[in-house]
């Protein structure tokens, strides 16, 4: 399986000077969306998938649409 979302959530996460511990956090209380610091790292580092909840909750928590996030559109 391959991530291609993840160098874009990593550019995202970085634009919003958010860790990934922060994302996790923000993920957790505004989505209801568990994920934890080494699943944000496994996704940005393409090792991991992405699900479609998981990939939508990260768009909204960065500011950025799902589409870029999948297509750089």
């Amino acid at each position: 399986m391959k991530n291609v979302s993840g160098k874009r959530i990593k550019e995202a996460r970085k634009h919003q000077n958010l860790s990934q511990v922060d994302l996790a956090a923000a993920l957790d209380v505004d989505c209801d969306v568990k994920l934890d610091r080494s699943d944000i790292s496994e996704i940005e580092r393409g090792v991991r998938g992405v699900k479609d909840f998981e990939l939508d909750a990260i768009a909204q928590i960065l500011e950025v649409s799902p589409e870029w996030l999948l297509r750089g559109d």
